[in-house]
C-alpha cells in the first residue's frame, strides 16, 4: 500500500513539474512576442485581410471560370463545383505562403520533447 502511494506521489510530482514547465515555456514565449514593436494590432488585420483576399479572390477566379466552361461546353459533371474547390485549394496555399512570409506561422522546436520524447498524461 505505501508502495502504491509513493508511486502515485511521483507520478503527480512528474505532472505538475510538466505543467510547470509548459506554463515557463508559454510566459517566455509572449514575454518574447511582447519584444517585436512591429506586430501591433494594424498589423495583425493587415494579414487577417491579405489572407482572406488571398483565398477569396482564387476562388471567385475558379467559379467564373467553371461557369464560363459550363457555358461554353456543357457537360454532365459541374465545372464551376470543380473549379471552385480547385479555387479554395489554391487560395489556402497562397494564404499559407503570405502567413509565412509575414512571420506569424512559427513552429519553435520543444528542447525537452526532442531529447526525451512526446510526454505521456
Amino acid at each position: 500500500m505505501d508502495d502504491q502511494y509513493q508511486k502515485s506521489k511521483e507520478r503527480r510530482r512528474k505532472i505538475a513539474e510538466a505543467f510547470s514547465d509548459q506554463i515557463d515555456k508559454k510566459a517566455a514565449h509572449r514575454i518574447r512576442v511582447r519584444r517585436e514593436p512591429d506586430q501591433t494590432i494594424w498589423f495583425g488585420l493587415g494579414v487577417f485581410g491579405v489572407v482572406g483576399w488571398s483565398v477569396a479572390i482564387p476562388t471567385l477566379i475558379g467559379v467564373a471560370i467553371g461557369l464560363w466552361i459550363d457555358a461554353t461546353w456543357p457537360s454532365r459533371f459541374s465545372w464551376a463545383l470543380m473549379m471552385l474547390i480547385a479555387g479554395v485549394i489554391l487560395g489556402c496555399m497562397n494564404a499559407w505562403f503570405w502567413v509565412k512570409r509575414a512571420g506569424l506561422y512559427r513552429i519553435e522546436p520543444d528542447e525537452d520533447e526532442d531529447e526525451k520524447g512526446p510526454s505521456e498524461p
